[in-house]
């Protein structure tokens, strides 16, 4: 008996096949670019990016022995599809950092307070949600938003392309700013407040319920069997919590993916002023009785950004070898604090204060400056980034006593000990980096009766690989390195 989980994110695509004890059978990846039809806009390509899926799956399940009889999707937030009942793919899909809709912003702040909003939705009026973007697509994508009848989370999009009904779980609805967070429905003061169409929405289900079936022609072209169980799934960021093992309160999941994200779990909503006041957020986890908060900023793009810029032919020759080039960047990563101090803004910031027009700077470089050095700065000016609103969790009653890293980025134990020195707290990796996938599959699990519940998933599936404790000498020399961050910040600003 087997589960799939499906990971969909900003810059590339994952299908992995694990057994009910959480063993890897079989997995594949693709990677994509989003476009920028103008300076500063982002969106994917929605037929170009649900082909790489579908090889993805393709290949997965072409590489498996055993029958996936359930699989559920988790995926980025905010970004929306456009469909038919039918199927047809009608629009591209803005991206969280595209600016298309910011204009309604002043008028929409005008007509609802924020603490007004955050009681209802859990998030304050900003640019990165759902609903300013539907609202640009209304005015400048008229065809497109009168055709559609359904608009998908990119989660609930591939599993309405594998067979399912149109829906979107609890933690995805809540990114677009429409979603009623206590009542667990589309708000009806919030759709008319934004004048977006609620029959242009999917229904609302917690993650892991069962949706639909793999239809005949899916399963035909991609290899999996007919009639498999697609059950809901979540956020990525609350995926890769619960493919970690991170859902009690006082835990808190460190994605290091296209994005840095910090995702602490609390079982109470704090007050909305306390955590306005920080630049929080509160959003349903993919367990259906704990709330989680997020942290972030695109460190993932950035390295990606270093990858294409320092090192684009390594890259190509490494990937006809068969190997990954990121093993040998970080390689060059020195053990000691570096000589560059990196200003990671090089695309939108998350809390606390949510910057979409920054610019990244790199200082300190000099004619004895290695290329590894800047590397380093990087990823510690993305930590400096995320240390500030850590200091501020514990004002809200949010203590994280550890971080479980998941993504990518922790397969570098190098960047996961440079994350525990600068937080001064400890950091675990468990066996499975690509936790998303395996929160997916045991959403998938739980929804079809192969675990009890997600507490039984997580038990039978998530293990412990290594820990890594702060290191005290670097703790303090990381200290005085944070406040020469957060004096160059400051110049900026």
């Amino acid at each position: 008996m087997s589960l799939m989980g499906i990971d969909v994110g900003t810059s590339g695509c994952k299908a992995v096949i694990f057994s009910q004890d959480g063993q890897i059978l079989s997995s594949a990846y693709r990677e994509y670019a989003f476009v920028s039809p103008e300076p500063g806009w982002g969106q994917l390509e929605s037929l170009a990016v649900w082909g790489k899926i579908k090889e993805t799956i393709a290949e997965a399940a072409a590489g498996c022995s055993e029958g996936v009889t359930a699989l559920a999707v988790t995926s980025l937030g905010e970004s929306l599809v456009p469909v038919t009942r039918k199927r047809e793919v009608l629009a591209d899909s803005l991206l969280l950092f595209d600016p298309r809709g910011d204009e309604f912003l002043e008028e929409l702040g005008s007509r609802l307070d924020d603490e007004t909003l955050y009681r209802i939705n859990g998030n304050t009026l900003g640019s990165p949600f759902s609903l300013s973007k539907l609202m640009w697509i209304k005015r400048n994508w008229a065809e497109a938003y009168e055709r559609a009848d359904v608009f998908l989370f990119w989660s609930g999009f591939v599993a309405f392309m594998l067979g399912a009904e149109p829906a979107a779980d609890y933690s995805l609805a809540n990114r677009s700013l429409l979603f009623d967070i206590d009542r667990t429905d589309w708000s009806e003061r919030l759709l008319g407040w934004s004048g977006l169409d609620r029959d242009k929405l999917p229904d609302t289900v917690p993650s892991g319920t069962l949706i639909g079936r793999v239809s005949g022609q899916a399963a035909e072209e991609l290899g999996l069997p007919e009639g498999a169980a697609i059950c809901a799934g979540a956020h990525d960021q609350c995926a890769n919590a619960l493919g970690s093992g991170v859902t009690e309160a006082g835990e808190a999941m460190f994605g290091m993916g296209t994005y840095l994200c910090i995702v602490p779990v609390f079982a109470e909503r704090p007050a909305a002023r306390v955590m306005i006041e920080r630049g929080l957020n509160t959003e349903h986890h993919a367990r259906p009785d704990r709330f989680v908060s997020f942290i972030y900023n695109q460190c993932g793009s950035v390295v990606k950004w270093y990858r294409d810029t320092f090192a684009a032919q390594e890259h190509i020759r490494a990937q006809a070898e068969g190997a990954d080039v990121y093993d040998r960047l970080f390689a060059e990563l020195s053990d000691d604090p570096g000589g560059v101090l990196v200003l990671p803004h090089f695309a939108f910031m998350g809390p606390p204060e949510f910057i979409s027009d920054a610019s990244g700077v790199i200082a300190g470089l000099r004619l004895d400056t290695r290329r590894g050095d800047v590397l380093k700065g990087i990823l510690e000016g993305s930590i400096f980034a995320l240390k500030e609103s850590v200091a501020t969790l514990p004002g809200a009653g949010i203590n994280p006593r550890r971080y479980r890293a998941a993504g990518g980025g922790s397969r570098s134990g190098a960047w996961v000990q440079l994350c525990a020195d600068i937080l001064d707290c400890p950091f675990e990796r468990t066996d499975v980096t690509e936790a998303g996938a395996l929160g997916a599959a045991i959403l998938a699990g739980a929804g079809t009766g192969v675990y009890s519940s997600l507490e039984e998933g997580t038990a039978a599936t998530v293990r412990v690989h290594d820990r890594f404790e702060p290191d005290a000498a670097k703790v303090s020399l990381y200290k005085e390195r944070y406040e020469s961050y957060s004096q160059l910040w400051s110049l900026l600003q």
